[in-house]
């Protein structure tokens, strides 16, 4: 039988705040286990929660970012569960009024039609403990336990592992752009359950979905889907019940593992938090934070696309970072071509900090100085590997193009006469390269104009230079 894959993901989005969702306690990455720890977060008798203003705020960015409603009043509850993981035996979420309600993720056009995943809607919640095991016995650290996290609930709108992790990237930009997370994968910041059901295709009704936990890697999520449909497919053409399960993916087997039947909500008992009060929002706040909202990746691209007449695919290597596509639009405006300037930015800059292992903005590089050395390229001033070869310097150092040009005497010559001494000398020197050319090896040429280069010391006009060769050699 042909089935039809439904997916829907809850990705959970750890916020850029300096302390914990309802204590004081610092969320900075890799301390000491169990040393960012209070009474309040390890679940004390009697210590009583305070909310996390900031965290609100940046809940409110994520779903204004994704098109959301954001609800006047929210409040939190308690999900009651027992793990080792959690000190307090439960939970404070937010299950019955979340703060952000609907809105969407637009994927990028796969063959001229764009794909948009609808949001169910972003909830607010605190981070449990991390486990670990090893040699026989397990340990506990809590300091990661009270750090406020988003979660955000997709409808069930993917149809296959590939539309997951473009789901997944679209999701990470707009949360990057935001300033609301820095979604660093190595370190938890975002991290998913996938849920997964197959469904006879033309039918309605959804098939019995599989949740599988906590995964943060786009890999291992692509890989665990590619699995769980095969499994599911081939227990549905055997005849079998799929079984409303949890499971873990194992990566060194590359297959998933029962964990649990699947809890429903009235095993956890949700109840309103008695310690919290409910979160109001004046429309005159939310408005104020709209403000400060920047521009979506999806839009950039398509702007940026536009407007310097870019490829689309430029376009979105250089939106999905957005201070690189800072640093290209300044590099853009400055020397007044676009398509110039995403060419360095693209091959020469993302080179250097490829090699450098820094991103632009934390190098010397400015979008200034970049744009001026473009101007003297497009102008003649200097030729392309002269500019190239100043690059690596502005780069580790800054400075002036212009002014280095002049004081090093780097201007190129594009005087005919100068520069068809070098022409003549360069065909004088090497008459087997000459030979090679008249028989029909247009590679000789290219050496040619080396040897003219190296003779001006990289000075000379290439173009010209190249021109003077082919007129003399013909």
């Amino acid at each position: 039988m042909e089935y039809e894959v439904v997916i829907g993901l809850e990705t959970h989005v750890q916020l850029k705040t300096r302390t914990k969702m309802f204590c004081g306690c610092a969320t900075a990455f890799g301390a000491t286990p169990n040393s960012h720890v209070c009474p309040v977060c390890l679940g004390y008798p009697g210590a009583l929660p305070t909310i996390n203003g900031e965290a609100i705020r940046l809940t409110v960015m994520a779903g204004l970012m994704l098109g959301c409603r954001i609800a006047p009043l929210s409040r939190f509850d308690r999900k009651n569960y027992f793990y080792p993981d959690s000190a307090k035996d439960y939970q404070i979420t937010q299950n019955g009024a979340p703060l952000c309600l609907g809105g969407a993720v637009r994927l990028p056009a796969r063959e001229g039609e764009a794909r948009v995943i609808r949001i169910n809607h972003i909830h607010l919640e605190e981070d449990v403990g991390k486990l670990t095991h090893r040699a026989g016995c397990s340990g506990v650290d809590f300091n990661r336990a009270g750090t406020p996290l988003m979660e955000i609930v997709s409808e069930p709108d993917l149809r296959s592992p590939d539309e997951a992790i473009a789901y997944l990237t679209a999701l990470r930009e707009c949360m990057i752009y935001a300033g609301v997370s820095d979604c660093n994968l190595e370190e938890g910041n975002m991290r998913s359950d996938v849920n997964i059901s197959l469904r006879p295709k033309g039918q309605e009704a959804y098939g019995v979905k599989v949740e599988i936990k906590n995964m943060n890697t786009f890999s291992g999520i692509h890989a665990a889907l590619g699995y769980e449909i095969a499994r599911q497919k081939a227990a549905l053409d055997a005849g079998q019940a799929i079984v409303q399960e949890t499971r873990r993916w194992d990566p060194d087997a590359g297959e998933t593992f029962s964990m649990r039947t699947k809890e429903n909500a009235e095993d956890y008992r949700y109840f309103p938090e008695p310690d919290l009060p409910p979160v109001l929002l004046a429309q005159a706040q939310i408005d104020a934070w709209a403000k400060d909202l920047p521009e979506a990746p999806a839009a950039r691209r398509e702007r940026m696309a536009r407007d310097y007449g870019i490829p689309d695919y430029d376009a979105g290597v250089l939106a999905a970072d957005r201070a690189l596509a800072d640093f290209f639009e300044a590099t853009a405006q400055r020397c007044g071509n676009g398509k110039l300037a995403s060419n360095w930015v693209m091959a020469e800059v993302l080179a250097l900090t490829a090699k450098e292992g820094r991103p632009v903005q934390d190098s010397a590089l400015t979008p200034q100085a970049l744009g001026d050395l473009l101007r003297l390229l497009e102008a003649g001033t200097i030729n392309g590997p002269t500019a190239k070869a100043l690059l690596p310097e502005l780069f580790a150092e800054g400075g002036d193009p212009k002014a280095i040009v002049e004081r090093r005497g780097l201007a190129q010559v594009s005087d005919a006469a100068a520069i068809e001494a070098f022409v003549d000398a360069a065909l004088a020197d090497n008459p087997k390269v000459v030979a090679d050319y008249k028989a029909g090896k247009q590679a000789a040429l290219g050496f040619l104009v080396g040897q003219v280069m190296k003779r001006s010391k990289g000075k000379a006009s290439p173009q010209l230079a190249q021109r003077l060769l082919r007129e003399k050699l013909a």
